[in-house]
């Protein structure tokens, strides 16, 4: 079976992916974990590790290295770029039975808490089949922006947010992210050193431009839903959306960036501390488990049952191959 997000990939090109069964086969441990995490991204380098850098992934590793008294190594359903904050990134590490004798679901992501940086958080601690990868088997990621275009500056998420400082034009920018839905080649979104030799085209379900509220204050939420994204692509999106939002541009514009294929073509990347990445959705138990309330802790563990459902409708095991790269936004 071939999920949702796989058959974009396929159809636009990009290399097929190890399936679900064959990542299980690989998987040198008895079970999958899936992590829910939060975090503010202005002290971070980043999600992923870097020597003598304070990262995401580092944090994450380093605190399961010491629960486990092992190396740890992460998979993450797409990297963020300093500054970029997360509600809903999901990371996922393999672990045998024997390691989580004892603990629950909720002693674990307590016990995880209380080891990484404080800016910093677990939400959920989800047991997942064998060979469960929070990247490849991802089907829709979703991302929002802030923009504040009142003309002082918002001092109870200043660091939240893009502070425009002037009015933006909605409308104008609905009708140019209209451009932006469907599948294309986004070359021109794409951090150019980052594209060569890689496929770039990339399925976009929604982008919508909306006010919002933060602390009582009035912002302008960008919302972008796709399968995967580019190293960049939804400031490079967001950049070229308040051009056009700011009248130095027509709405017609962001067609004629598609078009060309080349980054210089876009708009300016918007700034890291407005991105937020919002969540990250599966199929079947995992993807319930992870979506919100507390079944995460009654659900079996430390792994499941031989006879219980996998990822997929109906409990069939989804195939994961072609689902492109989560991205680094």
């Amino acid at each position: 079976m071939t999920d949702r997000a796989s058959a974009h990939s396929v159809a636009s090109g990009a290399p097929v992916r190890p399936s679900l069964a064959e990542r299980a086969a690989a998987c040198p441990r008895d079970a999958s974990f899936a992590l829910a995490v939060a975090y503010d991204g202005a002290p971070f380098a980043g999600f992923a590790r870097q020597p003598g850098q304070l990262t995401v992934q580092g944090e994450l590793e380093r605190a399961l290295s010491v629960l486990l008294r092992r190396e740890v190594p992460t998979v993450c359903a797409g990297r963020t770029d300093a500054g970029v904050h997360a509600r809903g990134q999901v990371v996922s590490f393999d672990a045998d039975a024997a390691e989580l004798a004892g603990r629950t679901a909720r002693s674990f992501q307590r016990s995880l808490n209380a080891l990484v940086d404080d800016r910093m958080a677990v939400s959920r601690v989800v047991a997942a089949p064998r060979g469960f990868s929070a990247r490849f088997d991802a089907v829709e990621r979703e991302y929002r922006y802030l923009l504040f275009t009142e003309p002082f500056r918002p001092v109870l998420f200043a660091e939240r947010a893009w502070v425009v400082g002037k009015p933006l034009d909605l409308g104008a920018m609905r009708a140019a992210a209209a451009h932006l839905v469907g599948e294309h080649d986004f070359k021109s979104f794409c951090l150019a050193a980052s594209a060569v030799g890689k496929p770039t085209t990339r399925f976009v379900r929604e982008v919508t431009v909306e006010p919002g509220e933060v602390a009582g204050e009035p912002v302008v939420v960008v919302r972008v839903v796709g399968n995967a994204f580019l190293h960049s692509m939804v400031r490079t999106m967001v950049g070229t959306l308040v051009a056009v939002g700011l009248g130095r541009r027509d709405p017609g514009w962001t067609a004629e960036v598609l078009a060309a294929r080349d980054r210089s073509a876009a708009g300016e990347n918007a700034p890291a501390q407005g991105l937020v990445f919002w969540r990250v959705a599966y199929e079947g138990v995992v993807g319930r488990l992870l979506a919100g309330g507390d079944a995460w802790e009654r659900a079996p563990w430390p792994c499941f049952a031989e006879d219980a459902p996998t990822p997929g409708v109906g409990g069939a095991p989804v195939e994961s191959g072609g689902v492109p790269e989560g991205g680094e936004c």
